[in-house]
């Protein structure tokens, strides 16, 4: 039985995270003709390269940082005392981004990217205490679909992220009409645009906020309390009141396993956990290439074949509002239903099969629309290509996007969970980053074409480096390990 506080606290610290990382790709095209409009161009400003890469990936740069550190923490400190700390991190930052300020352009971005580093901070905390949390509270039998019911919040993030974008532009718009640029540049920016991406991205200090008094109010998990802090009286005293039964600490149990700990920089833990630790930091290093690659930028793939009107027929405001309703379509009909079908089905199915599916369909309809990529640029053709990008996103989250984050929160001993966790999320992240600078470039050098046949070529090996990660019913790598560790026995006996 999972306390509600503690489905509540994780649900909206993904749904928060979810919504900071992702809000800033629907303003970034705003934010290039407020701050780089050139007089006399015949196209609206857009940002330079190097600072539209800086932009997107500097949250994922904190992210990183954050999941390794509050990762850490987590197993040090424990995982309630930790848990509010990124969550008062990321209001303050949240807000502070909003509050961007400077006298040009250089100054505003310089200060938006130093709040949205801390922002990510905050927010790489949430990932593998999160995780733990729901693991360490769920029984064997729905475990996987508890930990996968948090990770299926940022389909509800990225959701309302484009339903607030829709709504502040759709107020502005009627409120502040102004004509499309190629009619009048000046007056397509109206001053009045530049509260929008200020309001889209203070908005995620709200859910935060309402999450905070339930994190305060959060037991200490029993198994960390019992395990990691040795105090199995308190443990108990836990437990009774999240079940609401009587339960007695059973303290001798506890001396029992003191001679098997082992840290993480041992030969122990490397015999043992090495290869899945490996097994999921490459796999989700791999599938974050692709699919923060394809989330971030499928705007410019929009816009590219067409669904989305070019920039100059529209003014400012328009714009925002018709990328946002692009990306809400996505999420609604592919983003969100593939994370409840995980969740559905990830105890029945089980994680390895979900994973190896998600990957196989992420190849395969990768493949379908970068090789006939001229085909679906054709305007008889583009619902066509929009469909089957939504289904990449289906099947990234009804898969690895989910698996990726269930898998380390089970397999590791407890404590060394949250560390774990967050070596394997941090991973994932530097793979984000890949995506978020490397996608920019490429897509400016060669055009998203080649490029998407690159995230085919990512989306390929990650069906292959699949097998590195544990499925817990089906577990062959320990009985691998197993084999390999008695023969290592038995040659130091022999040779003694």
């Amino acid at each position: 039985m999972v306390p509600f506080h503690s489905d509540y606290n994780c649900w909206h610290g993904f749904f928060t995270d979810a919504y900071d990382l992702f809000c800033i790709s629907l303003v970034t095209k705003l934010l290039g003709r407020i701050y780089y409009h050139k007089e006399g161009d015949s196209t609206p400003g857009t940002l330079p390269s190097n600072v539209s890469a800086a932009i997107n990936g500097v949250a994922f740069c904190g992210t990183l940082a954050g999941q390794l550190f509050f990762g850490w923490l987590g197993d040090k400190m424990g995982r309630k005392r930790v848990y509010g700390m990124t969550l008062l991190l990321m209001v303050i930052s949240s807000v502070a981004s909003g509050l961007s300020f400077g006298s040009d352009s250089k100054s505003v971005m310089a200060t938006l990217c130093f709040f949205r580093f801390w922002l990510g901070f905050g927010i790489g905390g949430d990932y593998p205490l999160s995780a733990t949390i729901m693991s360490e509270y769920a029984n064997k039998k729905t475990r996987g679909a508890f930990i996968a019911s948090v990770f299926a919040m940022p389909g509800f993030g990225i959701l309302a992220g484009g339903m607030i974008a829709i709504m502040v532009s759709a107020v502005f718009k009627a409120y502040y009409p102004a004509p499309s640029y190629e009619t009048d540049a000046n007056l397509s920016t109206v001053p009045e645009a530049d509260y929008i991406w200020r309001i889209i991205l203070m908005f995620g200090a709200f859910p935060a906020l309402l999450t905070y008094y339930w994190r305060t109010k959060m037991p200490e998990t029993a198994r960390y309390t019992a395990l990691v802090a040795k105090n199995a009286k308190q443990a108990a005293a836990d437990m009774s009141k999240v079940l609401q039964v009587d339960l007695e600490s059973e303290p001798e149990k506890l001396q029992q396993k003191k001679g098997t700990e082992f840290g993480l920089f041992t030969t122990r833990f490397l015999s043992r956990h090495g290869l899945h630790l490996l097994g999921t930091t490459s796999t989700w290093f791999l599938l974050d290439i692709a699919f923060y690659s394809q989330n971030l930028f499928q705007k410019d793939i929009f816009s590219a074949i067409g669904w989305i009107p070019k920039a100059k027929t529209m003014n400012a405001i328009e714009e925002v509002y018709k990328i946002a309703k692009a990306q809400t379509l996505i999420a609604l009909c592919s983003t969100v239903p593939g994370y409840w079908f995980t969740v559905a089905l990830i105890d029945k199915i089980g994680r390895f099969k979900i994973q190896l599916m998600g990957f196989f369909f992420m190849t395969i309809f990768m493949f379908a629309l970068a090789i006939p990529y001229n085909h679906w640029t054709l305007p008889n053709n583009r619902i066509g290509f929009v469909i089957m990008y939504s289904l990449t996103f289906f099947f990234a989250n009804f898969g690895p996007n989910a698996t990726t984050f269930v898998v380390p929160a089970e397999i590791f001993p407890a404590r060394l969970r949250s560390t774990c966790h967050g070596i394997s999320a941090a991973s994932g992240k530097a793979g984000a980053l890949v995506g978020a600078f490397g996608f920019l470039y490429a897509a400016d050098a060669i055009r998203v074409k080649k490029s998407l046949m690159i995230l085919v070529s990512l989306t390929f090996w990650e069906c292959c480096s699949h097998f590195w990660c544990l499925n817990l019913k089906e577990n062959h790598w320990k009985r691998y390990l197993g084999k390999l560790i008695k023969k290592k026995e038995l040659k130091h006996n022999l040779g003694s």
